[in-house]
């Protein structure tokens, strides 16, 4: 699969909600660092006509595509959708994508070339090479520990366990029980890298350094950390 570095048979998975500034700066941004990918924005009926500014770019661009929900069903539900959609398709590689630039384009060629040896490639802040940019203290205390926690917890070996820049391969997405993860917001990024864990997939991580958003406002809160934490235990004992 070594075409992957350029995006040949790859899905970027964009969610949206009131992303209008951002989303026409890191459409083209994507798209010039891997120009043989397919984008699918994944919009939850934005009120600030996101999902409008996503229908006009996929008219001017066939390798942009547009996922309509009704509502606003958080960030997990977004991304089934999207993994959904994608293997109704015959997309080899479908990758996790922040629409707000903490997920930086220019990782992406290296990122999907991690997947010619990799089932699972996890965008990394707690290895070496990466970081944090512009996060309060309380913010980094709680991401760093939600990750030891839910490593300890659940035996995992990947460091940062509640990051959303994830890559999988296809056979990734098809073995594991979509319909059954139950986790939103962090907890959904923790069950799906624990279940393609206990599914005997290869993860790896990629180091990324992760600054805080720029333009529009953050949807993470910290009743949605401490929600997920609380899920952990229950996590351990639903997947075997």
């Amino acid at each position: 699969m070594t075409e992957l570095r350029t995006g040949a048979g790859a899905l970027i998975c964009i969610p949206t909600y009131n992303e209008q500034e951002n989303l026409p700066r890191i459409l083209p941004a994507v798209l010039d660092r891997v120009p043989e990918a397919h984008i699918l924005v994944i919009d939850d009926n934005s009120p600030d006509g996101t999902g409008r500014l996503a229908d006009e770019a996929a008219a001017k661009d066939g390798r942009v595509r547009v996922l309509h929900r009704p509502g606003k069903q958080g960030l997990g539900r977004a991304y089934l959708a999207g993994f959904k959609w994608a293997l109704e398709r015959d997309y080899r590689a479908i990758v996790e994508f922040d629409a707000d630039f903490s997920h930086n384009p220019a990782y992406l060629p290296d990122f999907l070339d991690r997947l010619n040896d990799a089932d699972v490639v996890v965008g990394s802040r707690r290895v070496k090479g990466g970081g944090v940019e512009n996060w309060s203290l309380f913010r980094r205390l709680i991401s760093w520990g939600g990750s030891v926690y839910a490593r300890t917890v659940l035996g995992m070996p990947i460091m940062d366990m509640t990051g959303g820049f994830n890559g999988f391969r296809r056979e990734v997405l098809e073995r594991i029980d979509l319909d059954a993860i139950a986790m939103a917001g962090f907890g959904f990024q923790i069950e799906i890298k624990y279940r393609a864990h206990k599914a005997g997939f290869k993860l790896v991580e990629f180091p990324i350094v992760f600054p805080d958003r720029v333009l529009g406002k953050s949807k993470m809160d910290a009743s949605i950390f401490f929600d997920a934490m609380a899920s952990i235990w229950s996590l351990r004992f639903r997947v075997k």
